[in-house]
């Protein structure tokens, strides 16, 4: 039901970030419903074969490479959307104008000061009760109920963790800096689409792969701690929970496959859990 309201929300939350006015509100709402309808055929039959691959292993033991390895998967799988969402976006980001920059500049102001409510809490007892409370409700979402020694497992992991909020808010206000300086660029001189696409793919790039070299380096540390840690949970659960995320993957795959349109893989599936 989410999904089938995709274009709408997206639309919301889009305009909420730059305002559009009555002239690009149709234009937007149009690009919008193209790159759903796109990602509908192209994509999601990507993401359900990407769960059933992990769905097949799930009930086994894993290591770090094996969860870095389906991530930079579904990152490879990913992107193309962004890379779509650019071709799609760039007409009506070069017709923004300088009102809307600032009223982007504004926006950025009211998602980063969340951020810091949410990861920067001034008393680090705070922040790592925070920190804790929502890794263990995304393991949880996947294994079912946690006991004590795997929840204090995730707080060691939590503890040894290189994530650094700061570092990362940090990084975040720089990428909205050069964003808004960007569209100012592209909105103050003409320039054709084909250049506007260059500088915009080179932010979507940047924001995966940041341009300063200190932070692709944390990134490479998050990425290998993250992957580490997701394989010594997993290692931790019972079968129970083991059934319980197969579960939930299945779920997740069958859902993208009926979006997809592919019923009669769907009726199978519903038949196989009758059974």
């Amino acid at each position: 039901m989410g999904y089938d309201h995709g274009p709408q929300l997206t639309w919301w939350w889009l305009d909420s970030y730059v305002d559009f006015d009555r002239t690009q509100k149709p234009h937007a709402k149009q690009a919008i419903r193209q790159w759903f309808d796109w990602h509908r055929i192209e994509q999601l039959p990507e993401y359900a074969n990407w769960l059933s691959v992990v769905r097949s292993r799930i009930s086994d033991p894993l290591t770090s490479e094996q969860v870095c390895g389906w991530s930079e998967k579904l990152q490879d799988i990913i992107a193309p959307a962004f890379d779509y969402a650019v071709q799609l976006s760039t007409p009506l980001i070069l017709s923004l104008g300088e009102t809307q920059r600032r009223y982007l500049e504004k926006r950025y102001t009211k998602s980063n000061n969340k951020l810091r409510r949410k990861y920067l809490q001034p008393d680090p007892k705070d922040r790592l009760s925070a920190a804790i409370k929502r890794t263990v409700k995304r393991i949880e979402n996947i294994y079912g109920v946690i006991d004590e020694k795997q929840r204090n497992l995730i707080i060691a992991g939590i503890e040894t963790s290189p994530f650094n909020p700061e570092f990362w808010l940090f990084e975040r206000q720089r990428r909205q800096q050069i964003t808004l300086s960007i569209l100012q660029q592209l909105t103050k001189e003409p320039v054709s689409q084909e250049q506007a696409a260059v500088e915009l793919r080179q932010l979507v790039k940047h924001t995966y792969h940041s341009d300063d070299p200190n932070y692709r380096i944390y990134q490479k540390e998050m990425a290998e701690h993250t992957c580490d840690f997701i394989a010594r949970i997993h290692n931790t659960t019972t079968p129970t929970q083991r059934r319980h995320a197969h579960d939930k993957l299945k779920n997740w795959e069958t859902d993208l496959r009926a979006l997809t349109g592919d019923s009669l893989l769907v009726d199978t599936q519903l038949f196989n859990a009758l059974e």
